[in-house]
């Protein structure tokens, strides 16, 4: 058991998950930042026109979208590590798959 443990420890691909993984808590942080900002904006649209803006309405589902993949990296649900580490057409892919 203990042997297991050390070897576990010494696995470089693990430390490496580890390092993206903070990063990406750290990015997690702004995009969350970013996500009530649109909300916020979208609130004021609305009240202004009337109306959702579909500009700020495309980049929320977007960054919703980024948002997802991250939290989805950082539960060990993929490997597949979210932009800027990997091209934004995978996150892009990820969103058209759970359109329903």
């Amino acid at each position: 058991m203990q042997e297991q443990i050390n070897e576990n420890l010494k696995r470089i691909s693990t430390w490496k998950r580890i390092i993206f993984m903070l990063i990406y808590a750290v990015i997690d942080s702004m995009v969350k930042l970013l996500l009530w900002l649109v909300v916020l904006l979208q609130v004021g649209s609305v009240l202004i026109t009337g109306a959702t803006n579909p500009n700020i309405l495309g980049f929320g589902r977007s960054l919703s979208t980024y948002h997802y993949h991250i939290l989805l990296f950082l539960t060990f649900n993929t490997e597949q590590l979210p932009f800027p580490f990997s091209d934004w057409n995978l996150t892009a892919e990820l969103e058209s798959s759970n359109r329903l």
